[in-house]
């Protein structure tokens, strides 16, 4: 099943525009005018992914996010709220603070000549006021300048453009999926990231479906065949969407399941981790033969949390486990009992066939046991067999190959499965309605 959307026409012009919902233009991944289009149209324009909340805890944190040539600072205030800065001296443009880290004694200061601000952006000292004209340092035009910001899911979200609409409202209905996931309970256990030969939506794009497991990770096809093709796609407005779980889940046998689980988290030490399947294992022999093992293993799921105090979603919700929710533009979860999987795609020096991938396992800990040390990230090669698992590996290899077939001369554009990968064309609707505005 595939929700079907009627779109209103663009009212402007999007180069190698979408005409089908079943073709994309090639051009759409190289071309650099339709980057630089990207850059003025989309990335200003849209909310962003910035930050998890857990990376700036405490008053005076900041981290920075990098989005093509923009550099944003969120940062931490006083009363516990977030606030996010464009990251340049008003003095002399000067980037203010790079990675993450904490400004020291409430004051962000230029490294440079000694500007500082307050952690709320109002201006606090200029170096020697007294040698600039009065209309260069009016304090309002010395305040650092602000994007909007929310915080939603466990994460910062940001915006530069300040007449945006609302977070809650640009990300819906996808979002409320997601809430009642319990998303905002979790919280980083690794994350990583790969520097990969191919554009940002190419990048993100593998991860819209199913259909590649078969080819592409053999092993979980052989041991759970058809419970590892999802049942379900659905595209929403404003381009999200989300596919569903494979229909034979209940179905599979405890050996089956156990397997299945163990490649999970052997595959990539997320959505499934090594507490859930020491559980399974536990329970094997304790099932009986007319009832449905993935079934109990989810009830022991809910008995073991209650008892570590790990809060879980309603178990009514257990039926988006096992799928994918893709958030327009860049950012994804696949939720996976209290864990998920999280992604984030963004191009890579201002190069249209390089981006950042970033990989993000999450997990629920038992209430006020949760990690106290601030998650940093670690940048590892796509054939980095220590740092990734099988599962990404066999994933990152395809991503390359694609970017490179593209410039095939017969090659004129993607076809794409009706159903299976139909959150692509809309994701491509989406950004055609930026870009012609």
């Amino acid at each position: 099943m595939t929700t079907s959307l009627e779109h209103e026409p663009l009212t402007g012009f999007s180069p190698f525009a979408m005409t089908s919902p079943v073709h994309v233009p090639r051009e759409r991944y190289f071309d650099r005018a339709f980057f630089e289009l990207e850059n003025e149209k989309l990335w200003p324009r849209t909310w962003q992914m910035a930050c998890r909340a857990e990376e700036v805890p405490d008053p005076g944190d900041f981290a920075e996010y990098e989005i093509c040539d923009q550099s944003v600072l969120v940062v931490r205030q006083q009363d516990g709220s977030v606030r996010a800065f464009e990251n340049a001296c008003r003095h002399r443009a000067t980037q203010l603070a790079v990675g993450d880290g904490r400004f020291s004694g409430g004051q962000i200061v230029c490294p440079f000549h000694g500007w500082r601000w307050n952690l709320d952006g109002t201006s606090s000292f200029v170096f020697h006021e007294e040698q600039f004209a009065p209309e260069c340092v009016r304090p309002d035009d010395l305040k650092l300048r602000e994007c909007l910001v929310e915080t939603w899911g466990g994460c910062v979200w940001v915006n530069l453009d300040r007449d945006a609409r609302p977070l809650g409202e640009a990300l819906g209905p996808a979002a409320a999926l997601l809430d009642g996931l319990g998303v905002q309970n979790m919280r980083v256990k690794f994350w990583k990231e790969v520097i990969l030969n191919a554009n940002w939506k190419m990048a993100q794009e593998a991860f819209f479906e199913g259909y590649h497991v078969l080819q592409t990770h053999p092993q979980l096809w052989q041991v759970g065949a058809e419970a590892t093709m999802p049942a379900l796609y659905e595209v929403y407005e404003k381009g999200h969407g989300r596919f569903a779980g494979g229909s034979e889940f209940a179905a599979m046998s405890a050996d089956t399941f156990i397997e299945m689980m163990r490649l999970l988290w052997e595959g990539q030490d997320a959505m499934t981790l090594e507490r859930e399947v020491r559980l399974f294992e536990g329970l094997r022999h304790k099932v009986a033969p007319d009832e449905s093992f993935p079934l109990a293993a989810v009830g022991a799921i809910y008995d073991y949390a209650q008892g570590a105090g790990i809060p879980m979603p309603p178990i009514e919700n257990a039926g988006m486990w096992g799928g994918g929710i893709f958030l327009f533009p860049n950012f994804m979860m696949l939720p996976m009992w209290a864990n998920s999987l999280s992604y984030r795609s963004r191009p890579y020096n201002n190069d249209p066939e390089w981006c950042r991938f970033e990989v993000w396992s999450l997990e629920t800990y038992p209430v006020g046991d949760e990690p106290r040390d601030r998650p940093a990230v670690g940048r590892y090669d796509k054939k980095d067999a220590e740092n990734w698992g099988l599962i990404p590996r066999q994933d990152f290899s395809n991503i390359e190959r694609q970017q490179r077939g593209l410039h095939t001369r017969s090659f004129d554009a993607l076809r794409l499965a009706t159903e299976w990968e139909r959150l692509i064309s809309n994701m491509h609707e989406e950004l055609d309605r930026y870009l012609a505005r």
